[in-house]
C-alpha cells in the first residue's frame, strides 16, 4: 500500500503545504523524493521525523516514482509530467499546464472522484477559487441544477507564492512608516488595497478578462460536467496572507431555498457551514486560514430572481485549494 512519492516545487509555499498535509493525513509514503529547481539543490526540508535533501528535476529523478506531486510552474510541469508518466509515475499537477486537456481529468474528490479512475498518467488540480466553489456547488446543483453563477473573488497573496506573501508584509511596513517600497510580484500597490488579479506585466484579454477569471469559467463547466452553466466571474487580489473568500450568487432551474440550500451544505462533504449573522458568525479569512474545510455561510435566497441564492464562501487556498486537494486525489489512486 505505501508508495513512492515525489514532491515537485517542494520548496515553494504550496510544496511545503504538500509535506505537512502528507504527514499530517498519514499518507503511506514509503520514500519520498523532493525535487525543485537547480539554486534548491541540497537544500535541506524536514518531512516527518527526517531531513531530505532536495534534488534538481531531471528526468531521471521520476524512476521509481508512483505518485508525482506537481506544484512548480506551468512550464515544468507541461516538460516533466509526461515524463514522469512514461516512467511508470501518476502525476497530480497543481499548474494549469493540463487542466482543459480533454483528455486529462480534472479533480475535486467531493465533486467529481470517479474522474480519476480516468488517468493516462495525469491528474489535474484545478485552480484554487474555482475548486472551493465547486465544492460548494455541487450540493446546489443536485438539488436544483445550477444554470448561472455569478462569482467575485477576494483571493489572498498566497495565491502569487511565497514571495508574495513576503512583499504584502514589507509593502504594509513601508507604507505604514512612509519609505519608498520598490515591488516585484503585484502591479500595483497591495498592502491597503484591491487589485484585479493579474500578474505583474501581464496583459487583459479580449472582451477585458483576466487568465484567473476564464480558469474559473471552464474548469467550473468541465468539473460539474455541464459545459451550458453559465459562469461570469471577477477575481481580485485583496492584502490577505491566507485563505480566498468569494461572493457567489447562484440560479438553479428548480427552486431551492435558503433552508434547503443550508441543510444540503450542511451535509456535504467538505463543507463546514458558519451561519449564524446575529451573532457575528460567518465564514472570515481569519477562520479559514490552516483549516481544511470550505466555509460556506451567509446562505440567503435572492429575491431579485425567482431561483436565486446567495452565498458567502471561504477556504485555505494552500490547503483545500492545492495541497490538500491534490493529496485528496492521492488518496483515492491507493
Amino acid at each position: 500500500m505505501s508508495k513512492t512519492v515525489a514532491v515537485v516545487g517542494a520548496t515553494g509555499a504550496v510544496g511545503l503545504e504538500m509535506l505537512r498535509v502528507l504527514h499530517s493525513r498519514g499518507f503511506p509514503v514509503r520514500s519520498l523524493r523532493l525535487l525543485a529547481s537547480a539554486r534548491s539543490k541540497g537544500k535541506k526540508l524536514r518531512f516527518a521525523d527526517t531531513e531530505i535533501a532536495v534534488e534538481p528535476v531531471t528526468p531521471e529523478a521520476f524512476a521509481g516514482i508512483e505518485i508525482a506531486l506537481f506544484s512548480a510552474g506551468s512550464s515544468v510541469s507541461a516538460e516533466f509530467c509526461p515524463l514522469a508518466a512514461r516512467a511508470g509515475a501518476v502525476c497530480i499537477d497543481n499548474t494549469s499546464a493540463f487542466r482543459m486537456d480533454p483528455g486529462t481529468p480534472l479533480v475535486v474528490p467531493e465533486v467529481n472522484p470517479h474522474r480519476i479512475r480516468e488517468h493516462r498518467g495525469i491528474l489535474a488540480n484545478p485552480n484554487c477559487s474555482t475548486i472551493q466553489l465547486v465544492v460548494a456547488l455541487k450540493p446546489l446543483h443536485d438539488l436544483g441544477k445550477v444554470r448561472r453563477v455569478v462569482v467575485t473573488t477576494f483571493q489572498s497573496v498566497s495565491g502569487a507564492g511565497a514571495r508574495a506573501m513576503a512583499e504584502l508584509e514589507e509593502e504594509t511596513r513601508s507604507v505604514l512608516s512612509k519609505r519608498t517600497f520598490v515591488r516585484d510580484i503585484f502591479p500595483h500597490q497591495i498592502a491597503f488595497n484591491a487589485v484585479p488579479q493579474i500578474p505583474q506585466k501581464a496583459a487583459f484579454l479580449d472582451g477585458g478578462h483576466t487568465v484567473e477569471e476564464l480558469k474559473m469559467v471552464n474548469e467550473t463547466r468541465k468539473i460539474l460536467e455541464e459545459p451550458s452553466i453559465g459562469v461570469s466571474a471577477t477575481c481580485v487580489r485583496v492584502p490577505v496572507l491566507r485563505a480566498h473568500s468569494e461572493s457567489v450568487n447562484v440560479e438553479t432551474e428548480r427552486k431551492v431555498t435558503a433552508a434547503q440550500a443550508r441543510e444540503a451544505l450542511v451535509r456535504a462533504k467538505g463543507v463546514a457551514v458558519v451561519d449564524d449573522p446575529a451573532n457575528q458568525l460567518y465564514p472570515l479569512a481569519t477562520l479559514a486560514a490552516g483549516k481544511d474545510p470550505v466555509y460556506v455561510g451567509r446562505i440567503r435566497e435572492d429575491s431579485s430572481i425567482p431561483n436565486g441564492l446567495n452565498l458567502w464562501i471561504v477556504s485555505d487556498n494552500l490547503l483545500k485549494g492545492a495541497a490538500l486537494n491534490a493529496v485528496q486525489i492521492a488518496e483515492h489512486l491507493l
